[in-house]
C-alpha cells in the first residue's frame, strides 16, 4: 500500500482571524476551507519532520515548526512575518538536538511556539552547552512556555531556560 498519507495536527485557538493570518503565513498559503469557526490548510509541500526525545518538563506538544531547505528560504520566511507584524526571535548558528541550525522562533496567536529553521550539519551533542544531558537544550522562553519552561533548567544562569533569556533551541 503506497497511497499518499498527511499528517494532521488541530489546535484550539482564541481567534480565528488572528491564527488564520499567522497560519496563512507560517504555511505561506491560504486555508483550503473556512468557516466561522474554523479553518483548514491542506499543504501539499510540507513533509513531515517529526521528533520526540525525553528532554523537558512537560508532557505533550513542546513546539511546532517548519525546516527549510536554505537560509534564503529561511529568511524569506522571517521577512514574511516581519513584514505581517509577526516579530520573531532570531537564533543563528545554534548547536541542539543534534544538529547546527539557523532559526526564527514566533509564536501564533495562542502562545504555541513555532521554530522555522535550517539544519546546517550534524552534531555529536544533543544541547547548547557541549553536554549531552537533558539540560542542554530547551525552546525559547517566550510564548506558552515564558512562565513554566518546556525544559530542564541548565547549570549555567545564562542559559536558555533562565527567565531573562530570549532565545535557545530545539527541533
Amino acid at each position: 500500500m503506497n497511497e499518499k498519507r498527511r499528517l494532521h495536527i488541530h489546535m484550539s485557538v482564541d481567534n480565528i482571524e488572528e491564527s488564520i493570518a499567522f497560519y496563512s503565513t507560517q504555511f505561506g498559503t491560504e486555508p483550503t476551507k473556512v468557516k466561522e469557526d474554523y479553518a483548514q490548510w491542506l499543504v501539499d509541500d510540507l513533509s513531515l519532520n517529526f521528533a520526540i526525545s525525553t528532554r523537558g518538563y512537560e508532557k505533550g506538544v513542546n513546539h511546532l515548526g517548519v525546516q527549510y531547505e536554505s537560509d534564503d528560504a529561511l529568511s524569506h520566511a522571517q521577512q514574511s512575518f516581519e513584514e505581517k507584524g509577526i516579530k520573531g526571535k532570531v537564533e543563528e548558528g545554534a548547536v541542539c538536538c543534534y544538529k547546527s541550525s539557523n532559526k526564527y522562533w514566533v509564536t501564533d496567536p495562542t502562545g504555541m511556539i513555532w521554530e522555522n529553521y535550517h539544519s546546517m550539519d550534524d552534531v555529536e551533542v544533543f544541547g547548547i552547552d557541549g553536554s549531552d544531558t537533558a539540560d542542554g537544550c530547551c525552546v525559547p522562553t517566550f510564548g506558552k512556555f515564558s512562565e513554566t519552561p518546556s525544559c530542564a533548567p541548565t547549570k549555567n544562569d545564562d542559559s536558555c531556560c533562565s527567565s531573562d533569556s530570549d532565545a535557545c533551541c530545539a527541533s
